[in-house]
Parts: structure tokens; C-alpha cells; sequence
């Protein structure tokens, strides 16, 4: 059994309309009750994400801003890293051939030298919202991230001109289509978590993450058990493609919470499907094996393999398609 749970949160954890669902919210706190540390690893700024996790009552670990941030239960900060003075300032002042706007992240906030209202449905619960400015004044010390928001084919031209101008002094990732980070070099939500694990004592291989974007790649190829969102970034799952695929969260009411009961042994195919169904359905979870999600199933083929929470009409699917 796992003894921590990392997850993302946009395309993971939270709902299409970027909520918490309540059987999501149920799920979280069966894990706990089960002695699983929590940790939320996302591209949010710290100040939203203590506003989150206050309003829901949640017991968790924060790794925040792609991994440059590392919180505690109580709110300490355990690990920091900023962007080089030098990075920054070279992308704040940099003359980009792009549409995209620039958002820049410190401990003070988001800000941003043009309104984009269409940014904030993503921070409806929270009411996290930027600050206008004029980005060119901004001091380049402390800056935590530099992001790009516009249309995928733009920034990647975009990038290219970023790794010239920036070549090693900084890290680029897609934490969406429609974003592109500038981020600390080393840092990521893997090496992130890497960290809190050390910290609390566990190794990688005691730990599982879920994610689906680029920006989800390190942490969910160093835990011990990584699964892909099935809206996952196609990129995600062709770097990875070792790892189970598990449902895709915009077609169903909650996203897919691993629950912390193994299965029997599986062999990979319809029938020991259906078993391990009937034995975890026996101990009060509903759940289906991820052999039935259609995945590469070679590197977990003889293995104890863990249960997905499905919503009742994917489950019903997956019944279907083993008849």
C-alpha cells in the first residue's frame, strides 16, 4: 500500500467547472482515514491553493507553482526556489514574436499588464485573481514563474525563442495546451516531491501521483505508481506510455481516486477483471481493475494491481465492453 498520494489538480482532481466534487472530497478523506499522506502538486500559487484546502477541511501536504514552493500541514514553508534574477529579467524584457500574454508569479501573487477575464473561470471557487501592472517595472528578484497563455501552435514558436534566449537558466514545460511555464532550472513537481518524501521519510517507490499534462511528467515517472488522465496531453502519454491510463475526467461527474485496497494478482484480461470488481465490491468499494481501460499493461502484468473509483456509468461501460 501506498503511503502517499500526490495529485494535480486541474484536469485531475478538480471537476470540469474547477470544483471539488463531494465524492471526490469523500474519497480524499477515506485515504486519509487510512493513514495516506495527502499532497496536491499543481501549477496554483500557494495563496489559493491554503484557501482550498482551508475551505474543505483538508489534511495536505502543497507543493505549488510547478514545484518552486513546498508547504507543510500547518502552512511552513519547507522548500522555495525562484527563477535567476537574470532569467527573469531577460524574459520581462525580452521583445517576444507572440499573441500570448504574460503572467508572472511571486510570493505576492499573480500579475499580469493585461486583463484576461476568460483566465479567471479556472479560480471561480477560490476567487484567486491577477493584478494589472505594467510587467516591465516588475523587479526580476523573487520572481517564482513567468507563464505564456495563448494558443498551443503560438507558443510553441514561442518556446523556441525562450530556449534560445534562455538556453540552461531555465526550465520550459506546457502545464496546459494553452500554456507555456518559465520555471527554476530543476525545478518540477518530481524533484518537488522527491524533497517532501525525504522530508517525511518515504521513498519515490512509496509514493503515487496522478496527472495529465506535461507538466505532471517527472513526478508521475519517479513515484512507484503514476497514472494518466485519460484528457491527459497526448505528449503526457506517448513519454509514458508504460503507465495506466484511467478515465477521462471531463466525461464523468468525479475524477478517478485511487483507492488504497490491493486486488488480487490480475492476469490482463476481462475475466480477472470482473473478479477483482467482485472481490473489492465485497469490502465496500466499488471499483474496477485498470486492465479495462484498453492500457499497457506490461509493466504491472502478474502484479498486484490497485482499483480505480469509477462513476457508475463508466463502470458500466467497461462491463460492456468485457462481454
Amino acid at each position: 500500500m501506498a503511503k502517499l498520494a500526490a495529485f494535480d489538480m486541474d484536469g485531475t482532481l478538480l471537476m470540469p467547472d474547477h470544483r471539488l466534487g463531494e465524492k471526490t472530497l469523500s474519497a480524499l478523506k477515506r485515504l486519509r482515514e487510512r493513514d495516506i499522506t495527502l499532497t496536491f502538486a499543481t501549477g496554483r500559487h500557494v495563496l489559493e491553493m491554503h484557501h482550498v484546502i482551508g475551505e474543505f477541511s483538508l489534511d495536505a501536504f502543497l507543493i505549488t507553482g510547478n514545484g518552486t514552493r513546498i508547504h507543510s500541514l500547518e502552512g511552513e514553508e519547507l522548500y522555495r526556489q525562484d527563477l535567476a534574477p537574470e532569467a527573469a529579467e531577460a524574459v520581462l524584457h525580452g521583445k517576444w514574436d507572440t499573441q500570448a500574454s504574460m503572467h508572472v508569479f511571486n510570493d505576492g501573487g499573480w500579475f499580469t499588464g493585461q486583463a484576461r477575464p476568460e483566465l479567471l473561470q479556472a479560480h471561480v471557487f477560490s476567487g484567486f485573481h491577477y493584478q494589472l501592472c505594467d510587467l516591465k517595472r516588475m523587479s526580476a528578484q523573487h520572481v517564482t514563474k513567468i507563464c505564456f497563455c495563448g494558443d498551443h501552435d503560438d507558443l510553441r514558436r514561442l518556446r523556441i525563442q525562450l530556449n534560445e534566449t534562455l538556453g540552461d537558466r531555465a526550465f520550459l514545460c506546457f502545464s496546459a495546451m494553452d500554456c507555456l511555464e518559465v520555471l527554476p532550472v530543476g525545478c518540477n513537481k518530481g524533484a518537488a516531491l522527491a524533497v517532501l518524501s525525504q522530508h517525511l521519510g518515504f521513498t519515490l517507490q512509496e509514493c503515487m501521483a496522478f496527472g495529465d499534462a506535461m507538466n505532471d511528467r517527472e513526478m508521475l515517472g519517479s513515484v512507484g505508481r503514476g497514472f494518466i488522465m485519460g484528457n491527459a496531453m497526448p505528449q503526457l502519454k506517448a513519454e509514458l506510455p508504460h503507465l495506466p491510463v484511467i478515465g477521462d475526467w471531463a466525461s464523468c461527474n468525479t475524477p478517478h481516486i485511487l483507492v488504497p485496497v490491493e486486488a488480487p494478482t490480475l492476469r490482463p484480461s476481462c475475466v480477472s477483471s470482473h473478479r477483482a470488481v467482485a472481490t473489492l465490491a465485497a469490502s465496500g468499494t466499488r471499483s474496477i481493475s485498470s486492465t479495462t481501460s484498453g492500457i499497457n499493461d506490461g509493466s504491472t502484468r502478474g502484479r498486484p494491481m490497485p482499483s480505480i473509483l469509477l462513476p457508475t456509468g463508466l463502470r458500466r461501460l467497461a462491463s460492456r465492453v468485457c462481454q
